[in-house]
């Protein structure tokens, strides 16, 4: 597989995702707050994105083959395509259902999301180690623009989503953004330029489970890091700033929906800003791979701290003030800047670690273990939410850091041979 250039190409990956990423968000935002006015629990809203997640860990595992294979562009088209399908889907729920049966199909419609979600980011993160500048850094700078700005767009999807329910409500919305999407897919099928591989006929589906020691090492810890983020984000913090802002009126549900949506997409487009800033922050220009991994250690050391000191905090006040609000959101705000320098480390040295041969097969078991993470943390949110209150959430999360910790420690620096793969 040779290494195309073009940035054009770049660019139009990028803006496909953007736009997936943008629904992805707002998707999320109008399920979760739709069902939640609606009476589910905490456990019950965790299983709405539980095969969301599974699919995800399904998907990444063969769609780094299913690219290797048939090409890039058939991932990303597929993608965008299932997504579409996805929201279409959802418009068809009908409110008189059972609360059982909600679910069920929920749950299925958000695992068809889930496909369509990991195909997109598969297809575009294995991009960027195909089509970057392989001198000055370029591979560490293109891929913290196309993750950070990724996770800026998604979050003004939660915004996004946040503000349609509350303006349009539930099925207008998923409509809107199903006609939306459409018609960005087909713009980014007739304007996306050559350039990306088409795939090779040899690629063989057992060439999927890397025998990498670091990769399966990054792999890991990723999967703790993604966990203890979602073990707060998914369930918990949304539904303790519900239950804090919201008196229970129409007028008082509608304000608390734009301000969980708003603090969730500020913390989201906080986060994706910094990522994009990590290569500048680290100095990663002038920094060989070994201090890169030095870097690794430290900011994960140091990550493990913020939701320790939250959790203490919120364990230890008697009720919910103004102030502790203030405190979680300042604190969370400070999480998700160490966080996007760790993520976006993370997203450098899986590519710095794959050859292009292997790409697409090492990001797609990278990102399985991400999207395992993202499982194991959304399944916790609900029950360490339901059990142990938002004390018990970022408990949790500081105890996975620690283990991401433990997995980035195994990283070894690779081979001169090995580097220039």
């Amino acid at each position: 597989m040779t290494r195309p250039a073009g940035f054009a190409a770049y660019i139009a990956v990028t803006a496909a995702y953007w736009a997936f990423m943008l629904t992805d968000g707002a998707l999320r935002m109008l399920v979760l707050l739709h069902f939640h006015t609606l009476g589910f629990s905490p456990v019950q809203l965790a299983y709405l994105f539980v095969l969301y997640e599974i699919a995800g860990v399904i998907t990444n595992l063969s769609a780094g083959w299913i690219a290797a294979r048939f090409g890039l562009t058939v991932t990303l088209y597929a993608g965008l395509t299932l997504q579409v399908l996805a929201l279409l889907a959802l418009a068809q729920l009908d409110p008189a259902w059972g609360i059982g049966a909600s679910v069920v199909f929920v749950m299925l419609v958000q695992g068809l999301s889930g496909v369509a979600k990991d195909l997109a980011k598969m297809s575009a993160k294995s991009a960027v180690k195909l089509l970057a500048p392989s001198d000055g850094g370029g591979l560490f700078r293109w891929v913290a623009l196309l993750t950070g700005s990724k996770n800026a767009v998604k979050g003004v999807g939660f915004l996004l989503g946040a503000a349609l329910l509350a303006v349009f409500g539930f099925v207008p919305s998923v409509l809107g953004m199903a006609a939306i999407l459409l018609v960005i897919l087909i713009g980014v099928v007739i304007g996306m330029p050559r350039g990306l591989p088409v795939g090779r006929k040899d690629a063989k589906f057992s060439e999927v489970l890397s025998k990498n020691r670091n990769i399966n090492w990054l792999s890991a810890a990723r999967l703790f890091l993604f966990g203890a983020r979602d073990v707060w984000f998914v369930v918990g913090i949304p539904i303790y700033f519900y239950a804090v802002l919201s008196d229970g009126s129409t007028e008082g549900n509608r304000a608390a929906f734009f301000m969980i949506g708003t603090f969730m997409a500020v913390w989201t487009i906080f986060y994706g800003a910094i990522q994009g800033w990590a290569p500048r922050i680290l100095k990663a220009g002038s920094r060989a791979q070994a201090q890169l991994l030095i870097q690794a250690r430290r900011w994960v050391g140091v990550l493990i701290l913020v939701p320790a000191l939250l959790a203490g905090l919120v364990w230890l006040a008697p009720a919910p003030s103004p102030a502790l609000t203030l405190a979680i959101v300042a604190g969370l705000l400070v999480f998700g800047g160490i966080f996007a320098v760790n993520s976006s480390l993370h997203s450098y040295l899986i590519l710095r670690f794959t050859d292009t041969k292997r790409v697409t097969m090492d990001v797609g078991f990278y990102y399985m273990a991400n999207a395992a993470g993202r499982l194991v943390g959304t399944l916790l949110s609900g029950l360490t939410f339901q059990l142990g209150g938002l004390a018990l959430c970022l408990g949790t999360a500081a105890a996975m850091i620690a283990l991401s910790w433990v997995c980035v420690l195994q990283l070894r620096t690779l081979e001169p041979r090995q580097a220039t793969a």
